[in-house]
C-alpha cells in the first residue's frame, strides 16, 4: 500500500491506553497486507489492530456479527429485519421497535468495499479513511477541544443501542462528522466485553484527521483552568470577567 501523505503522528503523543486504529476500505484485494485469519465482529476489529499492533486487512468472511449490515456485505434478513431479535434479546418491549432501526441506517451500497485495512497508527501505511480514538474523558476533551479549536461547533454523540457498527463506519464517512460512542453503551460490544466500559469510542473521519493534529501542535493540551483547583479558577473566572467587562465597555 502507499505511504501516508499525512502526519498524525501527534496523535500518539495522547498516551492512549491502546494505539489509535486507521481504517481503509479498500474495493480490491490489499497487496502486502495478511488477510486476518479468524471471525470476529466488526466493531472487535478496532481492538484486535491495537492488540496485533501490525496490520490486517479483512472481507465479508472475517466477519460474525451484524457488520456485514453496514459494510454492505449482506442484505438485511427478513428475520433481522422483523426487529423478533431484539425482543428476544429483552433490548426492546416488542420487535417494532428493533425494526425501526432498520430504517435509514447508515450503510454501504452492497459490495463496494469489499475489503477493510485495520491497523495501529504507528504502523499505517496509509491515509486512513477513518481513525479510531479510545479515550478517557480527559483525552476525549483534548480531542475535542482540538476539533473546535479554531471553528467552533458542536460535539456530537450519533448512535444506536443495537447496530453501532453503523455510527462507527459508515455514519462518519459519509457524514464527515467525528462521532463517539461511549463504551459499554452498544449491546453487542457490551455482551462481547470488546471494550473498557467508561471510555469513549472516537471516530475521526478523513476530512478531519489533519485538522485535528494541526490545531492539536498549536493548542495547549492541558490548560492551567484544569490543574489551579476550584478555589483558584473561581477567582480566575470572576477576575476574566471583570476585565472581560471592562474592555467591552470602554469606547
Amino acid at each position: 500500500m502507499d505511504k501516508p501523505r499525512r502526519d498524525l503522528s501527534i496523535y500518539g503523543k495522547l498516551d492512549l491506553e491502546k494505539p489509535a486504529v486507521g481504517v481503509k476500505f479498500l474495493p480490491n484485494r490489499p497487496k502486502g497486507v495478511e488477510q486476518l485469519d479468524k471471525t470476529m465482529a466488526l466493531c472487535a476489529m478496532i481492538g484486535e489492530a491495537q492488540e496485533r499492533g501490525a496490520p490486517f486487512y479483512v472481507s465479508k468472511e472475517n466477519e460474525d456479527c451484524v457488520g456485514g449490515l453496514p459494510m454492505g456485505w449482506m442484505d438485511v434478513p427478513p428475520m433481522a429485519e422483523s426487529g423478533a431479535m431484539g425482543s428476544k434479546w429483552g433490548i426492546f418491549e416488542e420487535a417494532r421497535a428493533n425494526a425501526k432501526l432498520y430504517v435509514g441506517t447508515p450503510k454501504f451500497s452492497r459490495d463496494v468495499f469489499r475489503y477493510v485495512v485495520f491497523s495501529p497508527l504507528d504502523n499505517m501505511t496509509f491515509d486512513p479513511d477513518l481513525l479510531f480514538i479510545l479515550a478517557t474523558p480527559s483525552q476525549a476533551e483534548i480531542v475535542f477541544r482540538a476539533m473546535l479549536y479554531r471553528d467552533g461547533g458542536l460535539i456530537e454523540s450519533v448512535t444506536s443501542n443495537v447496530l453501532a457498527c453503523a455510527y462507527l463506519f459508515p455514519y462518519p464517512y459519509f457524514s464527515g462528522k467525528v462521532n463517539y460512542i461511549p463504551t459499554g453503551v452498544a449491546f453487542g460490544a457490551k455482551g462481547r466485553q470488546t471494550f473498557p466500559e467508561g471510555r469513549l469510542l472516537i471516530t475521526i473521519p478523513w476530512n478531519w484527521t489533519s485538522r485535528i493534529a494541526e490545531n492539536l501542535a498549536d493548542m495547549e493540551w492541558v490548560l492551567p483552568a484544569y490543574t489551579m483547583g476550584p478555589e483558584k479558577f473561581l477567582e480566575t473566572a470572576a477576575r476574566y470577567h471583570e476585565e472581560v467587562r471592562t474592555e467591552f465597555e470602554e469606547e
